[in-house]
């Protein structure tokens, strides 16, 4: 072999394995089993050592034999030992793999088993640990039956006398995942681009939207085409969405959303569906002091103007014939789509000027015979009989 070939050789077996960091996930076959451990071909000069506990079924036996390849977790190094867990959080995984997860960090899955003063009880590892209720989550805890039975990823921030006081934080996890797909989402996010999102909660003036690291806001405004005035009426927590991104300012934190940008717009066939002189139902949305605003559909109002109501008797609000809510029958009289607006009258209304025409008494007929003026006799007579 020569010296060329020997030296590609070896600088490709040094750096076929770099260095494991805590928490890196190897391909690994079992060499043999041993008591409580089962020694494992990591691809290295030493052998990695896995707690046998983690592949026991409930009866006991093991579920793995030599020969076979695992996904293993690596824990760290100990005492001259490699030591691997099959998963981060095992419910079998030994009091060994706490500690580990404390010193370098890694995270460890546990099962929520119940609501306890100050947070919460997680089985993991084996044993029965603490969760504080500002550590469960990133957001405020506001029901504490969401967490039961389910299942986190937990980082040990304390263990102390000998693994009896376990104190985890899956906030901490959360966090660092938030961190990084933040990072993403600032190369690839960019305004106008349509993207889904879960609701995480509801206030008055709008909904926050997690969109996968940060939340963005979409205002009451930008949930519906039509006015809503509960956003509730519209959306709910947990649930799925997609949102189009309306602004986005990442020195701020602040993302803009907008729901009713994946909606069709109702105003683009506003004018092939209103017709001037056409009928249609509405609902009362608004009054004002110069007319009432009357819904056709979500997103779609029409101005019924304050002369047009009172059935020819002057008012002075629109208050005093209508009610928000009311249903109401109404006339097109014009359509504006390019500025949105369309005026409507009463499906009864006639104008002013036909009401005077109707009252007003028709003219006598006209003569179209010259009418005479009569003699100069006839002028003398009438006259006198005027002095007379």
């Amino acid at each position: 072999m020569s010296d060329e070939s020997f030296a590609d050789l070896f600088q490709a077996k040094t750096v076929s394995r770099p260095t494991m960091q805590p928490g890196d996930r190897v391909e690994a076959v079992v060499v043999s089993i041993s008591g409580d451990n089962i020694f494992l071909d990591i691809g290295g000069k030493s052998e990695g050592i896995l707690d046998a506990t983690e592949l026991r079924n409930e009866a006991g036996e093991l579920t793995t034999a030599p020969g076979e390849s695992l996904s293993v977790y690596f824990l760290g190094a100990r005492s001259g030992e490699t030591l691997f867990t099959t998963r981060l959080g095992s419910g079998r995984a030994s009091s060994l793999a706490l500690e580990e997860a404390c010193r370098t960090g890694i995270p460890i899955e546990g099962k929520v088993t119940g609501e306890i003063k100050g947070g919460f009880a997680v089985t993991m590892a084996g044993q029965r640990v603490f969760c504080p209720y500002s550590q469960m989550d990133i957001r405020k805890v506001d029901n504490a039956e969401e967490y039961i039975d389910k299942t986190f990823a937990f980082k040990v921030i304390e263990f102390s006398n000998q693994g009896k006081n376990v104190i985890v934080s899956s906030r901490a996890v959360l966090e660092e995942q938030r961190a990084q797909e933040r990072e993403q989402l600032k190369e690839r996010l960019t305004e106008g681009m349509e993207v889904s999102g879960t609701v995480t909660s509801l206030r008055e003036f709008g909904a926050f939207v997690d969109i996968g690291g940060v939340d963005g806001l979409i205002p009451i405004s930008e949930i519906a085409w039509g006015q809503i005035d509960r956003v509730d009426d519209v959306l709910s927590k947990g649930q799925q969405v997609q949102v189009v991104v309306k602004r986005l300012d990442w020195d701020k934190d602040r993302i803009s959303l907008s729901l009713r940008e994946t909606m069709e717009n109702p105003w683009d066939k506003a004018g092939e569906k209103y017709l001037p002189g056409s009928i249609h139902q509405g609902r009362v949305s608004r009054l004002t002091a110069f007319g009432a605003f009357i819904t056709l559909e979500p997103g779609v109002d029409g101005l019924l103007h304050i002369s047009k109501l009172g059935a020819g008797r002057k008012i002075h609000h629109p208050r005093e014939v209508l009610e928000a809510g009311q249903d109401l029958t109404v006339k097109i009289e014009s359509v504006d789509s390019t500025q949105k607006r369309i005026a409507l009258a009463p499906e009864d209304y006639t104008a002013p000027e036909d009401h005077r025409r109707e009252e007003k008494p028709a003219p006598p007929p006209v003569s179209k015979e010259p009418v005479s003026m009569g003699t100069l006799g006839d002028l003398l007579k009438t006259q006198l009989k005027k002095k007379s």
